[in-house]
């Protein structure tokens, strides 16, 4: 196991372990090493200093860490795409718009937009069904 400090395009710096040399140049051709924070597979390899190992299993466990990371990051990016092509967007009167769909006011459709803390508290105790996503910003 070899492990390589990495970059992406929005200069993120991360760090992941590949079986050999070969695996990081065939999966960084391939887009299948991703930034944990951006979600981008435009990865460089960046110079590391040498390190004393705190042992195979920390390193193992972070390493872990960090892909699950990156898998999070995917699937809240496609979760994001899925909002914005299937929804209607609402902007700041979220909580105005899903209290007229609750109470029948408005025909029922999927709507996004952003609420306050205080807004989305407010929704939850009239019992207005949402639900509040993590929205990353888009890698350009």
């Amino acid at each position: 196991m070899i492990k390589y400090g990495l970059k992406c395009g929005e200069e993120h710096v991360f760090e992941a372990w590949f079986r050999n040399s070969e695996a990081f140049d065939r999966q960084a051709e391939a887009g299948e090493v991703l930034c944990p924070l951006c979600g981008r597979d435009d990865i460089a390899k960046v110079p590391m200093a040498p390190r004393i190992g705190k042992g195979k299993a920390a390193d193992m466990a972070m390493a872990r860490q960090l892909a699950v990371a990156a898998e999070a990051h995917r699937k809240l990016q496609e979760i994001r795409e899925t909002v914005e092509k299937t929804c209607d967007y609402v902007g700041d009167r979220f909580a105005e718009e899903a209290r007229r769909i609750h109470y029948g006011e408005r025909e029922k459709t999927e709507i996004y937009g952003e609420a306050t803390a205080d807004e989305a508290s407010a929704l939850k105790e009239e019992g207005v069904s949402f639900s509040q996503i993590p929205w990353l910003p888009r890698p350009n």
